[in-house]
């Protein structure tokens, strides 16, 4: 039985402080939800840090009532209590990713519904969710969206799939509930991928710290790089929607704050008293973090990485350009009160903002509609400042909502005077669209709204549209800003109108830029995002990323054009490939080893190609086009598995008793924190990819290895040779590999399974290992079970892993790292490491079944004494000698009464190696190991490796796949 997760349309109300509420009724199983929140845009600013500063320690003076109370508040909590709520985010050239990680424990008998949430950006994708219960994971897996068919034939009203998530001041909720059985644990993994929006001259990056309790341990951590120089950091006060800035600009209680030039790590860790200061109910706020880059001149910052490129344009220091701006505002009963008031101080605010240049109108809409100057547009001139606000004094809520008048007065208004002032065709113009409500009142229907203001507006200026509160049809607002070049803004019902209503001007109140076009050489690259933009404003971005046809190319020419004003400008530069790349992968030097942030650049540009599919989409009208788009969306969210408008987020149902006592087991002291799996990464390989690429980046090289038929391979390195050898084992037999059980605690063993030959083979049958089990007894007996296509660890957790999904798991010094559908890393105290490789066929001929291949990565661990057919080898000692004619005529008189001669390939006599006190006929030969991908020239012995190993190959041949015991194998 499985759970299905996708994003739905945000509700017509918004869940508020009832988001929170940690007594909210959930369906049974797991349930997510997305609802939709403002997430507010305005706060006190941090001076920049120093470096590796401690920002608001915690005063000396504690306060032990405080203290008791945090205790008290956990010890009376009946729900499953948080352990460990963590949050680590790395920014890398403003593309972040956020891995969560919630730990839950059940203090009582019986199971209880753990309930784990996030706010998160809507713009942002999740990429991975998993559930870990009683050791047990569950990952998620990203799939198809299932069509929904329209109630309606012929409405082109967006559907729930069409959800943008654009709007960086709205978040979403995301919400997953599990039962988890008595006195035990769950562990819940969630990570999401965003790109920062520059605004202001900003970027910030928003961590939602709302665990719904006081946690013991709790921790956020933002790590930034960025090659060009971070400046201008902040680290804002906690902020919620009901307060969305404070009076002291200082970071909150616990902040340290490490910063070099082009790095930066901030990290939050309050203690139980220092959260219950801040909110006793667990509910503490968001944590910002604020930041700018140094901007090179010219074209700009041109990143490459892996045949990928990103581009990011922001000049500044340009003169700004003229605008002509209609501000149409909802006059509607409901906005009588707060909003109204808000909404004229920001109105207020705004008209002392004109420069001397713009020109302007006010529209003000209920049932009727009103324009403050009718059929112009007037200059900015003390006179007319004065009558503005008396208009905006005087506007008075009744009445209905007539939304199509509206935008049909505020349009013709425009185009009247764009056809009428020749001058204003070098300026920028756009309306300011303002509701709090849905239409009541003349034009009701969606699409013809659309319809009508599409007409009216005929791509000669911009509409960028405002929704207040809960009440506003908000799919129609991002509608007519996306298909008239502006954006969608919200702002909450509980919010300051006045700030967000003026911070959002602000943001489009200075343009510097208009059609700017971005080229590249031509078939140079491809797949290249919107590289067209109707205007840049002061304090933004233009981004554009694509790929290059040759990741050879030396060089790329980059031209931006672009008009300020009455003049046209010109930017062009040869852009040095081989240079960029090398500084993206200095960048990246400085992450830990987590293979999909390295590709940050590739999904970075997949992050925004599916943003503009889906924004194109949206736009179309055809049906055959939106399909096309549809496909091309749903196929990008696949290839990076991002749980888009799409597609949905299935996860496995946990199996776990509901009512009955399980099996106790205490719960988790200190050390277990460190005990708990550490990381769990998604898989970064593509559907149809050989998953060479995240194999190679997670492999440690060796030759000692045991794969194919097999084949058996070990490496003497101070030798500096390889020898080589088969086991012509039975189907079923279970072979030593390593033994090292009495010291390191450490024993491997392969099972064999059997196959037909190919046609006209020499060989009767094949032989190839289909499970690998390790057995480790220190610090704690645990072992590993691993098939094609499952891991099972069983230690102080059993957990069931898949071979097709990239994931770690870390537990008492005992690490699984798996690389979807390619190779599993299992490293036991971080001093002994085994690779085993899967094979996977999809057609596989009759000869060919899914196995394995083992391969010894790091032996240090393991003591002088190990033995198995292959760790008897790791500290021996050989020779390769080259005998005399009596010597090897003794030799083979001797293999030929141990029956050891045999084959028709002959061995070549003056050749041998010596082992211990034997001497062992050899011939050269080539293998290839690693799934063909490197060979090795090594010396070949036959016969079941007669007389180099000790014994007979039966000697390795064990009970059972846990056998541990040395007295029935060497």
């Amino acid at each position: 039985m499985c759970a299905t997760f996708s994003t739905p349309p945000p509700p017509s109300t918004s869940l508020g402080s009832s988001a929170s509420s940690p007594e909210e009724a959930h369906a049974p199983g797991l349930t997510m939800r997305l609802p939709a929140l403002l997430l507010c845009l305005s706060g006190a600013v941090l001076g920049r840090c120093d470096s590796d500063v401690v920002v608001n320690p915690q005063p000396a003076a504690a306060a032990p009532r405080v203290a008791r109370q945090a205790a008290s508040l956990q010890k009376k909590e009946s729900k499953p209590h948080i352990q460990d709520f963590s949050v680590k985010t790395t920014i890398i050239s403003r593309y972040a990713f956020t891995a969560v990680s919630c730990t839950m424990f059940n203090r009582l008998s019986t199971a209880k519904e753990g309930v784990f949430q996030m706010q998160i950006a809507a713009a942002a994708f999740v990429s991975n969710l998993t559930v870990i219960i009683g050791g047990r994971v569950y990952p998620s897996e990203v799939k198809v969206k299932e069509k929904k068919h329209d109630k309606k034939n012929g409405d082109t009203t967006p559907g729930k799939d069409d959800k943008m998530g654009n709007s960086e001041s709205e978040v979403e909720t995301f919400r997953i509930a599990a039962n988890i059985p008595g006195k035990n644990k769950a562990i819940f993994l969630l990570t999401y991928e965003e790109l920062l929006q520059r605004r202001l001259g900003k970027y910030e990056h928003v961590t939602s710290v709302r665990p719904l309790q006081l946690v013991s341990k709790l921790s956020v951590e933002v790590t930034i790089l960025e090659h060009s120089g971070i400046t201008g950091l902040e680290v804002l006060p906690l902020r919620n929607a009901k307060n969305t800035a404070t009076s002291k600009p200082t970071a909150p209680i616990s902040t340290v704050i490490q910063q070099n030039k082009t790095t930066c790590k901030v990290t939050f860790r309050p203690s139980l008293v220092q959260q219950a200061r801040i909110a006793t109910n667990g509910i503490l706020g968001d944590f910002v973090v604020r930041y700018d880059v140094e901007r090179e001149l010219g074209i700009g910052d041109f990143q490459v990485l892996n045949g990928y490129f990103v581009h990011y344009f922001a000049p500044k220091d340009l003169p700004a350009v003229r605008k002509n701006i209609v501000f149409v505002i909802d006059t509607s009963a409901s906005m009588v009160g707060t909003k109204i008031r808000q909404t004229k101080e920001a109105l207020f605010t705004i008209l002392k903002d004109l420069r001397p240049q713009d020109h302007f109108n006010f529209v003000s809409f209920s049932s009727k509609i009103k324009v403050w100057q009718p059929g112009q547009l007037v200059p900015v001139t003390p006179n007319n400042i004065r009558d503005a606000k008396k208009f905006i004094y005087l506007l008075n809520p009744s009445r209905g909502t007539n939304i199509d008048g509206a935008i049909q007065s505020g349009s013709s208004l425009l185009s009247d005077y764009l056809a009428s002032d020749k001058s204003a065709q070098n300026s920028v113009s756009l309306i300011i669209f303002l509701t709090d409500g849905r239409p009541t009142v003349g034009v009701t229907q969606s699409p013809s709204i659309l319809s009508n203001t599409k007409g009216a507006v005929q791509e000669k200026f911009c509409i960028f549209t405002i929704g207040i509160g809960n009440d506003v049809d908000y799919r129609l607002l991002e509608h007519m800003a996306l298909e008239n070049c502006g954006v969608m803004r919200r702002i909450n019902e509980e919010s300051d109108a006045n700030v967000m209503l003026k911070g959002f001007y602000d943001e489009i109140g200075t343009p510097l830029l208009s059609n700017i076009q971005v080229g590249y050489t031509e078939d140079a690259v491809q797949y290249v995002t919107q590289n067209f933009f109707t205007n840049y404003f002061n304090g933004s971005e233009i981004v554009v990323a694509g790929k290059l046809m040759d990741q050879n190319t030396d060089s790329l020419h980059v031209q931006i054009t672009a008009s300020n004003s009455d003049k046209s400008i010109m930017l062009e530069s040869e852009v040095p490939v081989k240079e960029k790349e090398r500084e993206a992968e200095q960048v990246i030097k400085a992450l830990d080893n987590t293979a999909v942030e390295k590709d940050y650049i590739e999904r970075l540009w997949g992050f925004m190609s599916i943003k503009e599919t889906l924004k194109s989409r949206m736009r179309s009208t055809g049906s055959k086009q939106r399909e096309e788009l549809s496909e091309k969306a749903t196929n990008l969210s696949l290839n990076y598995h991002f749980l888009s408008p799409l597609t949905s987020m299935v996860l496995e149902k946990p199996d776990v008793q509901m009512d009955g006592v399980t099996e106790e087991v205490p719960e988790p002291s200190e050390e277990t924190y460190r005990e708990k799996p550490q990381s769990l990464h998604r898989s970064t390989e593509q559907p149809g990819s050989t998953g060479k690429k995240s194999g190679k980046k997670m492999l440690t090289f060796s030759k000692t290895s045991a794969d194919g038929d097999p084949h058996f391979v070990v490496d003497f390195p101070l030798n500096k040779i390889a020898v080589c050898f088969n086991i012509n084992g039975e189907p079923g037999d279970i072979l030593r590999l390593v033994s090292d059980h009495k010291n390191s605690g450490v024993t491997a063993n392969g099972k064999l399974i059997g196959t037909p030959a190919p046609v006209n083979s020499h060989k009767k049958q094949r032989t190839y290992f289909s499970t690998i089990t390790i057995m480790v007894n220190k610090p704690r007996r645990s072992y590993i079970e691993i098939t094609p296509r499952k891991v099972i660890l069983d230690g102080r957790d059993r957990m069931v892993l898949p071979c097709d999904k990239t994931l770690a798991v870390e537990s008492d010094g005992l690490a699984v790292s798996i690389a979807g559908k390619s190779n599993i890393t299992v490293t036991v105290q971080g001093s002994i490491s085994f690779v085993i490789l899967l094979h996977q066929y999809k057609n596989p001929a009759p000869y060919q079944k899914d196995h394995l291949g083992f391969y010894i990565a790091n032996s240090k661990g393991l003591s002088h004494d190990s033995h198995g057919l292959l760790g008897q080898f790791l500290y021996q000692d050989v020779n390769l000698i080259h005998l005399l004619v009596n010597d090897t005529n003794a030799m083979m008189s001797e293999s030929l009464q141990d029956g050891t001669q045999g084959h028709s390939e002959p061995l070549t006599p003056s050749t041998a190696l010596k082992i211990k006190d034997r001497l062992v006929p050899v011939v050269k030969k080539q293998r290839k190991i690693y799934s063909g991908q490197h060979r090795v020239d090594c010396w070949f012995v036959k016969n079941n490796a007669a007389k180099l190993i000790d014994g007979t190959y039966k000697d390795y041949v064990v009970s059972h796949l846990f056998d541990t015991n040395t007295s029935n194998a060497l």
